[in-house]
């Protein structure tokens, strides 16, 4: 069963820096993370990603609109035949152009519902975001351990606090007095 642990730091990116060293010590007979994703606030209040283990809608978009204009281009490039060099170009531009919208919108959609069916939603990290202050930083974990508390011990004296979690409170407990 796969637990959920939101641990806020002070810095800002010092909850970036701790879902690097997560990512590493994944093994699949011990530690296994579903989603993960490092947050800051900046100085004027807002939470912004930082590292996030799975594409954001963000990222989806970036990749799905590159992909949309390549085919849009490569779709537009029969219909230049016999015209101009300045037709051409107008033709294959705009089939670059609205391939890539197209792709952008998919691709940020499907993030998303990857994100909101198998992962930690934007609407759970801005709740819990709130309670993060400027110029700090938080990691959201979710995923499945052998041992949390063995994990816990590799971020001993990190100086993070549990913010959040779905484990027991004798479990969240112990994790917060090891990393504190």
């Amino acid at each position: 069963m796969s637990n959920l642990i939101v641990v806020g730091f002070e810095g800002k990116h010092h909850a970036a820096e701790v879902l690097e060293q997560l990512l590493r010590l994944q093994r699949p007979e011990t530690f296994e993370l579903d989603d993960a994703v490092a947050v800051y606030r900046t100085d004027n209040g807002r939470v912004r990603i930082d590292r996030s283990m799975n594409p954001t809608s963000k990222t989806g978009a970036g990749f799905g609109g590159a992909i949309g204009a390549l085919v849009g281009a490569i779709l537009a490039l029969p219909f230049t035949a016999g015209g101009s060099v300045v037709v051409a170009a107008s033709t294959i531009g705009a089939g670059s152009l609205m391939g890539g919208a197209f792709g952008a919108g998919v691709g940020a959609e499907d993030a998303k519902t990857v994100q909101n069916q198998h992962g930690i939603t934007d609407e759970f990290v801005k709740r819990v975001g709130a309670l993060i202050l400027p110029g700090n930083s938080a990691i959201f974990a979710e995923g499945k351990a052998a041992d949390p508390i063995a994990i816990a011990e590799h971020f001993r004296g990190y100086g993070g606090k549990v913010l959040s979690t779905t484990l027991s409170h004798e479990k969240a407990a112990k994790v917060q007095s090891i990393i504190a």
